[in-house]
């Protein structure tokens, strides 16, 4: 799976643990040994770095003698370096959103062929409710694979012992019924990942794991039907899979599942920390409402304010204003942006790093999203807020002594302040939140004497508030450079 949050192990898994630190040593070298011992001299170059990791996961898996291995792609599907697997047991294709637009294209239409690219003749295929059009066209993508012949010894359609074997001519694709639907007149099926769009991820999962023991010769599971080409649907563009009573270990699987960094809550005393990496438009809606499910319908302290804060940043070609938009209505005391770098120095952490961003772009691209939402919030209050004036980072790296180090904006034109502040990395970022009130966070210094308005205020109300509830979204990355200065144990 991709990215990782904190360390690179995390991308690769067995028994749901990330691979130890000498397991994943030893398996790096011998993949790059091997692939510059062999690769074209006039064409010299070595994979890039997701490719890379892809590949030497393949290696471990073998190597390990994994029994299942449950492969996440990379960017879309078609072209991604994970679809080299001829024959998988079964695909799944979640809810589609917009994203990665240059890559994958700018409607969901065009996304969706890309996710349908994954599809295999044979494999059966499922996926969750969409737009009319996009499952149409996967629907289209799943009924365009051409018969294949397979050499191999026991993939999907081929049976043990190897040989050849003629493949169904087209991918069977199923829409995956609503997770209500399971539950029947038993118990109700409980999640362990909050928010109401994982019950559809969790619908995907059991239809997933079903498949899986039904090829292992599990019985009593549903059955699912040979749908012949140009059968009328009943309306329906894709044919509904089977419900089924979901076993005691889906029920405890679904019940314990933990994710890093989505939907995730840390509570620390008076402050409590919401992560949530959502970086779309469907995934932030999605955010929200659960935001406001978690945080927002509890009742204020009786004994204090309530401040609530927002820390952001998105990256690549994401429209962040749009992003920001959908997050104004949470009525944020104050937002924070800042980079996805844990210190202005990343030397201490490697793993999070990205050389193709430098602190100077990624400092402007803040100061844009401070711009944008001073200016959303003017345009709901009709306010009129402190716009500071456009900006280049680079101005802004040479500490001074008026400015301090702990903001990269200019002191104010006006005393008016301005709720929106950006912070060079996000230690400074996190310990201006936290003002010395999470145990895991060193008190944050000068605070008083810096010039900007909003930062000696704010330093007041959020050491003074009974509960200071704080919204982590965006970059993935941003989310991750959070958890490893809030649990520090995820670095070991």
């Amino acid at each position: 799976s991709s990215p990782h949050l904190v360390q690179v192990r995390e991308r690769i898994r067995i028994n749901g643990q990330p691979i130890s630190k000498e397991l994943f040593s030893k398996y790096f070298w011998l993949v790059y040994n091997r692939l510059e011992e062999t690769k074209d001299p006039p064409h010299a170059s070595m994979p890039a770095y997701f490719r890379f990791l892809t590949i030497m996961a393949f290696h471990v898996f073998l190597q390990e003698k994994v029994d299942l291995a449950v492969v996440e792609v990379g960017i879309g599907g078609a072209y991604d370096c994970t679809n080299i697997i001829r024959a998988p047991v079964v695909c799944g294709i979640s809810s589609l959103g917009i994203d990665h637009t240059s890559i994958l294209g700018d409607t969901m239409e065009k996304i969706a062929w890309q996710k349908g690219g994954i599809f295999k003749p044979g494999v059966p295929a499922f996926t969750v409710a969409q737009p009319e059009r996009p499952l149409e066209v996967l629907r289209d993508r799943a009924q365009e694979r051409e018969v294949s012949w397979v050499a191999g010894e026991g993939g999907w359609g081929v049976p043990h012992g190897g040989g050849l074997s003629l493949l169904s001519p087209q991918c069977p694709l199923y829409l995956c019924p609503e997770l209500d639907a399971f539950e029947g007149g038993h118990q109700a099926l409980e999640l362990g990942l909050a928010g109401a769009h994982q019950r559809s991820n969790a619908a995907l999962a059991l239809q997933l794991a079903r498949t899986w023991l039904q090829r292992h010769g599990c019985q009593g599971l549903g059955e699912l039907m040979e749908v012949p080409p140009g059968t009328a649907l009943a309306g329906r563009t894709v044919p509904l899979a089977p419900v089924f009573r979901p076993t005691d270990a889906m029920v405890q699987g679904l019940r314990d599942t933990e994710w890093l960094g989505r939907t995730q809550v840390l509570p620390r005393g008076p402050v409590t920390w919401y992560l949530d990496g959502a970086h779309t438009t469907s995934s932030i809606q999605a955010c929200v409402r659960w935001f406001r499910q978690a945080a927002l319908s509890q009742d204020k302290p009786h004994d204090g304010s309530e401040v609530r804060v927002l820390l952001f940043n998105a990256t690549g070609d994401r429209d962040t204003a749009a992003l920001l938009k959908l997050l104004v209505p949470c009525h944020f005391d104050y937002a924070v942006f800042c980079p996805n770098f844990t210190e202005v120095s990343m030397a201490s952490n490697v793993d999070q790093q990205n050389f193709n961003v430098t602190l100077e772009n990624a400092l402007t691209r803040c100061l844009e999203n401070q711009r944008t939402w001073t200016r959303l919030l003017e345009e709901k209050g009709g306010q009129d807020p402190w716009l500071p004036t456009p900006l280049r980072a680079g101005g802004l790296l040479q500490p001074t002594p008026a400015r301090g180090t702990l903001l990269l904006v200019p002191p104010a034109t006006r005393p008016l302040n301005s709720p929106a502040l950006v912070f060079p990395c996000l230690a400074q970022a996190l310990r201006w939140v936290a003002q010395g009130r999470d145990p895991r966070l060193a008190a944050p210094t000068g605070t008083g004497a810096h010039p900007h308005p909003a930062a000696s205020s704010g330093a007041v109300l959020l050491r003074e508030a009974a509960a200071v509830r704080v919204l982590v979204t965006g970059s993935l990355h941003l989310v991750g450079g959070v958890l490893r200065l809030l649990d520090p144990e995820l670095s070991q």
